[in-house]
């Protein structure tokens, strides 16, 4: 077997290799490998159509990979930094906001998420205050029916941000680091809305216990 022979046959091999990769980079790896051994392989053998289809290939393997891996940084960076709003609020528009008017109500068709400038705000049912520079209304987003499940009514006039949900989804799937930031905005109120429940539960049992005690020091 010639060398130019054996490379042919390595070029068959990573192929198959390539094609039995369950994974994106391993596959962008050997794919360009594969188009180098290939282009070799052609250019010895005088594979005019074989060059042309793997000089195509190998920079489009070599520009996905550099992509992929750009993306995981990204990601690596998102996940350990301190994130904030403030790159967010270019895509947003602004507006006044009255004291005593109510931004959505329980029920509501939920379409957007605010982010509080200024002023006070109040969540109704929670009965918990937002303070300034919070983003509110992103849980309508995670419902699957897209209703309001609290009320927010301004205490205070002031300004709030808006960003619709349809623009939230393309910036959700554009950008890990609001990827991120929305999956932590999203588990710190389910977790926020949990320890209020258990410590409603908490009271309830304690307040059913009580009477009990009092009537039986009241009996002895």
């Amino acid at each position: 077997m010639t060398w130019v022979e054996a490379i042919g046959w390595l070029g068959a091999a990573l192929a198959i290799a390539g094609s039995a990769m369950k994974t994106i980079i391993p596959l962008r790896c050997i794919g360009i490998v594969t188009n180098l051994t290939s282009l070799v392989y052609a250019s010895s053998m005088g594979l005019y159509p074989s060059m042309a289809v793997n000089m195509v290939l190998l920079p489009l393997n070599g520009i996905r990979l550099y992509q992929m891996l750009r993306l995981i940084q990204k990601v690596k960076v998102a996940s350990r930094s301190d994130l904030t709003m403030d790159w967010l609020k270019p895509f947003m528009g602004r507006r006044t906001v009255k004291s005593g008017e109510v931004l959505f109500a329980k029920g509501d068709t939920a379409n957007c998420m605010f982010y509080t400038l200024s002023g006070r705000y109040f969540l109704k049912e929670l009965g918990i205050e937002i303070p300034q520079g919070r983003v509110v209304g992103e849980m309508g987003f995670l419902s699957p029916d897209h209703t309001r499940s609290q009320t927010l009514q301004c205490l205070e006039a002031g300004d709030v941000l808006s960003i619709t949900y349809d623009e939230v989804r393309q910036l959700y799937f554009q950008n890990p680091e609001f990827g991120f930031y929305f999956l932590r905005l999203s588990s710190e109120r389910l977790f926020e809305n949990n320890k209020k429940l258990e410590a409603e539960i908490a009271r309830l049992r304690n307040a059913a216990v009580e009477p009990g005690m009092v009537e039986r020091s009241v009996s002895t």
